[in-house]
């Protein structure tokens, strides 16, 4: 899988810029976008090998096919793990042990390959093994991304990250075909291997500051994967993200997955023609990633994806219909340009969607939808390809890559982009009693806020009070609810659950400057000089039931 550079994770506005250079005077960006531009080479190239080597073992294009669902499977699978670990270790310690284990699992590749002892299924594995590798780093790799670029080189920054990944496109595949014809089809396997090993010297060239110690517990693993999934499910920004990658990747999927086969269809095809056509579309990816900062201040996001889907179905209809390499070649440069316009401009609205403490989490549910995409389309594709054609399978594609234009045009991408998802740091801690055992794994947690509302403004509050709903459920709690006090009509509380004390206060350690004009807006519902009484409740420890109470700020 290819690796992504690390972006920055404090995102201004699209309008702002920096030079198209300005990320390499930072020595940590620059070391590891060196590092990992010669690992997506490496990445490429083996690609490509494992790709061809399958076309020689088993050509039936639904097995073909399996290799790139073998390859992105796995990211489906094991994203939203990974990014809840990435929240518990050391990050770099954990990237340098994943990367050593894949050179191991390479190696032992490259070997049985050159040994002529592989067969489909062991191919099927080691790229299932390689895949969950890349799994479990991807989310690390976004995590470690605040500590490389200042906030104003955003967008240089993604636009050099799509730049590597792309001229490892453009070398890894035409490197690869010409190892696979002069040397023999373990070469790729082989330099792979050793790219990883530039990741491994990065790493421990990398000296990344030290954060502020923690004075909470990690969160619970699993429990860390709930709080991901609830934040993302209450993420109008990243929900819309996701709608339309699933709308586009579904489809998107088809030419990647049959590649292989239709450079086997052409004429004179062969590996190299496999090689060139990757290689085509990496071209036509880098020349889309040096436009697209320029581009992307004349058209928005919304339009800019749309362009890049019609870009990208008119090249698999191209492929489906190329019967020489001078008409596929083409169509691979525009499939280079449709694919890197979507995928970062989604990229870029899943960034500013998200705050940092939820970032690797809600990355690694990005990657869960667009490798999902990628692995069940190729599934897919394979077996529409085998029932009908492979130009009928990538026609079908295209159609259905503009007809989910329309599906999805709902679901805007960039809202994130005008929030300010900064920290507000602006709850102070709630009061607790010296006799009260609050050990930080004891729950569940209650917390009540009671409002006084004006009973013409009933209406006007409780849309404040859904707005709310959504941070709440965002940033930790389980449970939820509003309720009018049946005596005195003007009184409401408000109520919500998390499952221990120490998650209630990593509430107030996540809450933004977003969050806080949430509750601003609702605040001025309440009547009196005095803010709303807060209350916590702590479940009984044994058999006694242990109220904390405060007034004020506290939340």
């Amino acid at each position: 899988m290819t690796i992504a550079s690390p972006t920055p994770a404090s995102y201004p506005p699209a309008s702002s810029a920096g030079s198209a250079w300005s990320p390499f005077r930072h020595r940590a960006f620059a070391l590891l976008w060196t590092a990992t531009l010669i690992s997506n080479i490496g990445t490429w190239m083996h690609d490509v090998g494992a790709g061809w080597l399958m076309t020689t073992l088993n050509s039936s294009p639904a097995i073909v096919a399996l290799v790139q669902a073998a390859t992105t499977a796995p990211i489906f699978l094991f994203a939203l793990f990974a990014g809840a670990l990435a929240d518990r270790v050391d990050k770099r310690r954990f990237l340098l042990i994943v990367n050593l284990v894949l050179t191991g699992v390479t190696v032992a590749m490259a070997t049985l390959t050159a040994a002529g002892a592989m067969t489909p299924a062991l191919l099927l594995a080691f790229t299932f093994a390689i895949g969950t590798g890349a799994a479990l780093m991807a989310p690390a790799w976004q995590a470690v991304a605040p500590s490389l670029v200042p906030r104003e080189s955003l967008q240089p920054a993604i636009a050099l990250n799509s730049m590597g990944i792309n001229i490892a496109r453009a070398i890894g595949p035409a490197l690869a075909g010409f190892l696979i014809s002069a040397v023999a089809l373990s070469a790729p396997f082989i330099v792979n291997a050793v790219s990883y090993l530039a990741i491994v010297a990065a790493l421990l060239l990398w000296k990344p500051e030290t954060g502020p110690a923690k004075t909470l517990p990690p969160e619970p693993l699993f429990g860390a994967m709930a709080t991901g999934l609830r934040h993302a499910s209450r993420n109008s920004a990243l929900k819309a993200t996701l709608v339309r990658s699933f709308g586009f990747f579904t489809f998107g999927s088809a030419y990647w997955a049959l590649l292989p086969l239709v450079a086997r269809r052409l004429e004179g095809g062969g590996a190299e023609i496999y090689g060139v056509l990757l290689a085509a579309i990496g071209g036509g990816a880098v020349a889309g990633a040096l436009v697209l900062p320029y581009i992307r201040k004349r058209i928005d996001a919304n339009r800019l994806v749309a362009a890049g889907t019609l870009i990208t179905a008119a090249a698999m209809a191209l492929l489906g219909l190329a019967t020489s390499a001078a008409t596929a070649l083409p169509a691979s440069v525009l499939g280079g340009l449709g694919w890197i316009t979507v995928l970062t401009s989604l990229n870029v609205s899943a960034q500013t969607a998200l705050p940092n403490w939820v970032r690797a989490r809600g990355l690694a549910i990005t990657l869960m939808v667009f490798f999902g995409c990628m692995s069940a389309g190729s599934a897919g594709w394979g077996q529409v390809a085998t029932a009908t054609s492979v130009p009928t399978a990538l026609l079908i594609a295209a159609a259905g890559a503009v007809f989910a234009i329309l599906l999805t045009w709902r679901a805007k991408l960039g809202q994130g982009e005008a929030l300010d998802l900064t920290p507000a740091m602006s709850w102070p801690e709630p009061v607790i009693a010296e006799s009260l055992d609050a050990a930080p794994d004891r729950g569940p947690v209650l917390v009540t806020i009671r409002y006084q509302v004006d009973e013409g403004d009933t209406e006007g509050f409780l849309a404040a009070m859904h707005e709310i709903a959504g941070e709440r459920y965002r940033d930790g709690a389980h449970d939820w609810g509003v309720y009018q006090d049946a005596a005195e009509p003007g009184a409401w509380i408000e109520w919500f659950f998390l499952p221990s004390w120490a998650e209630h206060l990593r509430q107030h350690e996540r809450a933004t400057k977003h969050d806080q004009d949430i509750h601003a807006r609702a605040r001025e519902f309440h009547l009196g000089a005095e803010p709303p009484e807060v209350s916590h409740f702590l479940a009984p420890l044994h058999s006694t039931q242990i109220v904390a109470k405060t007034k004020g700020g506290a939340r």
